[in-house]
């Protein structure tokens, strides 16, 4: 006679099914880059174009020791030309503001994976997420996302060296339009806490928690860079030979952030890591490439996988953690267990 299981129960990690899958629950777009004046920002804007250029460069690199210690050897080094096709973005030289834009929509449905092969953990998992919406409305994430959108992070390097930034979000919903205008500078990157945010952070908050279905959002930033000033947008990854040593990324004929660029600042809400306050990118293993880090080590029961399978089975998680992993769901992802 098979054992009966008693109410509340923990499930065993072998409960955790081999097939396992989350959509993400916020959607941007690629972000394209405009110029205008400061003065005139809200009005017409230009296309910007990405420019060729081929420049001659001087040996900078690290050197072997037998050039080092050899002056004929290093004089022969510098002597070689360096020569590169590069493109190359810039405002032009009567415009002193970069205009960046993006979509961003915010879906509900966490609670659902959109692939699962194992039903009790689809119920145990299912009550966990919406205990952690009952108890926070999802109002810590949805105020840590409204924040990055309000501060400009999506910017990037274009953000650094700004004279003024200014972000403009519009929650288009039919015929009906709201809008928040924001200083991002005096949003500021370090802390969450800023009321100026409020209103939006609660529109993402019903849509993630499901009060809404979704919401959709046009997010404008405008940087004050000046007047020809180079801008930055993605660098594509070269997988093949090309002519280039850098190519830039361009939608439509206009130099553009890929979407995943921009989805990755929105996400650098991960302070919860070990109290620091420089937020994170929220990763499974909290890796930071180019730092060469990963700040949720397994070692130390910190990864996402670690807290997850204790949280998929109805298990407690202090409030930081249960943060973290809903971050990580609504990120999405692929995170069934492997069977070997």
């Amino acid at each position: 006679m098979a054992k009966e299981v008693k109410a509340g129960a923990k499930k065993a990690k072998s409960a955790m099914p081999s097939v396992l899958a989350f959509e993400k629950k916020l959607v941007p777009s690629d972000a394209q880059m405009f110029a205008v004046n400061w003065a005139e920002r809200h009005g017409k804007a230009e296309g910007l174009k990405l420019q060729l250029k081929s420049v001659r460069g001087t040996i900078s690199n690290r050197l072997s020791t037998t050039l080092e210690s050899d002056p004929a050897k290093l004089d022969a080094e510098v002597e070689k030309p360096n020569l590169q096709t590069v493109d190359h973005c810039a405002l032009p030289s009567d415009c002193d503001t970069l205009k960046v834009r993006f979509t961003l929509k915010v879906l509900s449905g966490v609670a659902v994976p959109s692939a699962c092969n194992n039903q009790d953990f689809n119920d145990t998992y299912r009550e966990a997420v919406e205990g952690y919406i009952g108890k926070t409305g999802f109002t810590e994430l949805a105020k840590r996302y409204a924040s990055n959108l309000a501060n400009a992070r999506f910017l990037w390097r274009n953000r650094v060296g700004a004279e003024s930034i200014e972000v403009v979000v519009t929650h288009l919903e039919g015929e009906n339009q709201t809008q928040w205008t924001f200083d991002a500078k005096a949003v500021g990157l370090h802390g969450f806490d800023n009321p100026a945010v409020a209103a939006l952070a609660q529109v993402i908050a019903d849509s993630l928690s499901g009060k809404r279905e979704f919401a959709l959002l046009e997010v404008v930033a405008y940087s004050r860079l000046g007047q020809g000033q180079e801008v930055y947008p993605s660098e594509e990854l070269v997988t093949v030979k090309e002519s280039k040593s850098k190519v830039l990324y361009e939608t439509g004929g206009i130099a553009a952030l890929h979407s995943q660029k921009v989805g990755n600042a929105l996400r650098t809400i991960d302070t919860w890591y070990d109290g620091e306050a420089r937020p994170i990118a929220v990763e499974a293993y909290g890796a930071v490439t180019n730092l060469g880090m990963a700040y949720r080590k397994p070692t130390e029961k910190k990864d996402f996988y670690t807290l997850f399978d204790r949280f998929g089975v109805g298990e407690s998680l202090t409030d930081t953690e249960a943060h973290y992993v809903m971050a990580m769901l609504v990120r999405g992802g692929v995170f069934g267990q492997s069977s070997k």
